[in-house]
């Protein structure tokens, strides 16, 4: 039995892998990556490059998610070049990742190949998954498999939780932040007998202390609650037939913006019950943002081996969330629903070593329900953009996967897949093809040279996919309720070097490229008209971005290691009436410097990371800000460079870790990050901005417990 588990897994995640040598199917392999994870993590390696993958793919591993405080995904990606993280607002606290120099509702999430952080999840995702929920993060650059769908422009990142057949009983995870945010996370895995096993996970984060450090009269971070519980099963048939489902809840509550005081010198806080527009004369009525964020989760993976050998097999994926979303920003109310639903049917055959293929279906399906009501103030008069009701957005695809290997040395991959689309505008055809190759060749051992390129389409959901709008005084002009097809094409590669030196193997030197040209675009012009923001779809447009980075990593000695990225990004947009110009508020390059070193044991485990931040364009209405001193704040209309350091020291013991670290040790702050903070009912308030830190340094204590099976 034990051997035919084995060909399972090793059949089936490489055959449903596609471009990505993932297990995209997560049905019989725990983790594909599960080997090299127990390596690299015995080693205390956090990134590294995956070699055996077709795709370009770094691979954060759970030694790299605890080297630093990691309460959740946005903070995960410090140690990474490939992957920006930044603020969408000066307000909500909401986060955002760039990857190839576009922004994350680009790149496709997946929890174990499952789609997710879609529509209205997108915006607060990254703060709903704890990083000490995770094993591994796969971050794959580039069009990938045809397999989980067409939503891939620039990338996919696959997280991989905690399994049910974990060899931890009970882990426990607690950290408090200097400014004052509570992080706390509890996994408890349980087998019951060969056949069945759980793995239950819950999280508790808070942040409730008000603070204002500088001095705008706002809120650095919103207050905020969070509660987040999710339960997973797994089933092991003895005939081969694996079942894979789970649940899970989040409750999330935000109340952020402006900090005053009443005549009693109590702090007074946006309240949506009471807010007025035009306060009456000598009232206290505070500008801010209230955000109740409600989900439910629940999925089923199914696999089915077809035959003896396992060489052919089935497997059903399924999928079904539910998002609520009650937002008030000021004057403006943004209540919503979203209804999601996913499936995959796919079917695998191995013929033999060099020759396999995948073929199936699925289809994506989005009901939303919104209430949008916005009203400003402007000299004309009042303002008032809404609209509500639903919206059916759907697709339906067929997709076939053919994988060839010839030996060690050369494999290529070719997925195509044709999908039906519900909502198309402008008379554009509703069914469109989507076209995936990746090639991987090893002319020796040591170099690895990867080749990719497609095709990736997505709906778009312009207010919500830009949640940092609602945080402006500007009016909406044009089609922020238009869910245009967005369109574009993704081609690079990659060259990975593996030298023959240092304490370890895994010292190597990697150079890649890629390059995002649209076809079709959701547009958000900040830049027409200051005191607007303009929604509007280009066909045919000529945006693009071009992306270089180089890593390079190596152990000099035993239990040392150095890692080292530079990336570079070269983004153009067009704009209307503008033509083709640098991509406003999109860093040019970033360099990553971690050291990490363990002593005898791993006793003691020391990090250090340093970054330098490569300056942006900022919009045009930026460019004569001044600081309180009257200094031009963006000389020639750029970001200034500037550096971030973090540090982390960790003392492990018999079922224990301690540690205690500091983040932004330069404490770098982005200044007057909230534009117009003294009247923001006047169109020139604006808190999107945002391209630098909002906090200044902070430093973390936490500790991790972990309790092992005696057996």
């Amino acid at each position: 039995m034990k051997k035919i588990y084995t060909i399972i897994i090793c059949a089936l995640c490489t055959v449903a892998a596609g471009a990505q040598d993932i297990d995209t199917t997560g049905i019989y392999g725990e983790r594909s990556d599960s080997l090299d994870a127990a390596v690299f993590v015995s080693r205390q390696a956090g990134n590294y490059l995956s070699k055996g993958k077709e795709l370009r793919t770094e691979v954060i591993s759970a030694a790299g998610l605890c080297k630093m405080a990691c309460c959740n995904l946005a903070e995960s990606f410090e140690n990474s070049a490939s992957v920006t993280v930044g603020y969408s607002d000066a307000v909500t606290g909401a986060r955002q990742i760039r990857l190839l120099g576009l922004s994350g509702i680009y790149t496709q999430m997946l929890d174990e190949t499952r789609p997710v952080m879609r529509g209205l999840s997108a915006p607060f995702g990254l703060s709903y998954v704890p990083g000490q929920w995770l094993e591994s993060i796969q971050i794959a650059k580039g069009s990938s498999s045809v397999i989980n769908g067409v939503e891939c422009l620039t990338g996919q990142i696959n997280m991989e939780h905690r399994k049910p057949t974990d060899e931890k009983p009970l882990f426990i995870n607690g950290a408090v932040m200097s400014d004052t945010k509570m992080d706390l996370n509890v996994a408890s895995s349980l087998q019951m007998g060969y056949k069945w096993s759980t793995v239950i996970l819950g999280h508790v984060s808070g942040n409730i202390a008000p603070h204002d450090m500088d001095g705008d009269g706002f809120l650095d971070e919103p207050k905020q609650l969070q509660f987040n519980l999710s339960n997973r099963w797994l089933y092991q048939a003895d005939n081969g037939v694996q079942v894979r489902f789970g649940v899970r809840a989040i409750q999330d509550s935000r109340l952020g913006g402006q900090m005053l005081k009443d005549a009693d010198g109590k702090h007074v806080f946006y309240d949506r019950k009471t807010y007025s527009l035009t306060p009456a004369a000598g009232t206290v009525d505070p500008w801010g943002s209230d955000i109740l964020n409600r989900s439910m989760n629940a999925y089923v993976k199914v696999g089915v081996p077809l035959n003896e050998d396992n060489s052919q097999n089935i497997a059903l994926i399924a999928d079904y969330n539910f998002q609520n979303m009650d937002s008030y920003f000021g004057s403006t109310k943004y209540l919503a629903d979203q209804h999601s639903a996913f499936a995959n049917l796919l079917y695998q055959n191995v013929i033999n070593d060099s020759h396999r293929f995948t073929l199936g279906l699925n289809g994506t399906f989005d009901r939303f329900n919104e209430d949008f009501r916005r009203a400003i103030w402007l000299s004309t008069g009042e303002n008032v953009a809404d609209f509500n009701g639903p919206t059916d957005l759907a697709n339906a695809g067929v997709f076939g996967e053919y994988t060839y290997h010839y030996g060690d040395e050369f494999s290529a991959i070719a997925g195509l897949r044709g999908d039906w689309f519900n909502h198309v505008t402008g008379g554009a055809a509703r069914f469109r093809v989507s076209p995936r190759v990746t090639l991987k060749y090893m002319p020796i051992d040591e170099i690895v040279i990867r080749a990719n390129g497609g095709r990736g389409l997505r709906y778009s959901t312009p207010l919500v996919d830009n949640i940092g709008v609602f945080s402006t005084g500007k009016q909406y002009v044009g089609a922020y309720n238009d869910h245009i097809l967005e369109d574009a094409w993704t081609f690079g590669g990659n060259v990975t070097y593996y030298m023959p030196f240092g304490a370890s193997s895994n010292t190597y030197l990697s150079f890649d490229y890629f390059r995002t040209q649209f076809t079709q675009q959701m547009v958000v012009d900040y830049e027409m008209d200051p005191t607007q923001i303009c929604f509007y779809a280009l066909n045919g447009n000529r945006s693009y971005t071009d992306n270089y980075q180089l890593d390079f990593s190596v152990d000099p000695v035993e239990r040392f290691n150095i890692t080292a990225t530079f990336r570079y990004t070269n983004a153009k947009i067009e704009l209307a009436g503008k033509g083709l110009v640098e991509k406003p508020m999109t860093s040019r390059f970033k360099g990553v410097l971690n050291l990490q070193y363990a002593t005898n044991l791993n006793k003691w485990i020391f990090d250090f990371t340093a970054s330098l931040n490569g300056s942006c364009r900022v919009y045009d209405f930026m460019e004569n800000l001044t600081d309180k001193d009257g200094n031009l704040l963006y000389k020639n209309g750029r970001t200034p460079v500037y550096p971030l350091l973090y540090a982390q020291v960790t003392r492990r013991f018999k079922g224990w870790d301690v540690y205690l670290g500091a983040e932004n040790l330069t404490n770098f702050r982005q200044q007057n990050a909230i534009i117009g903070a003294s009247n923001p009912r006047q169109p020139s308030f604006d808190a999107s901005c945002i391209w630098g830190p909002l906090m200044g340094v902070k430093a973390h204590i936490g500790f991790r417990f972990t309790l092992w099976k005696t057996n």
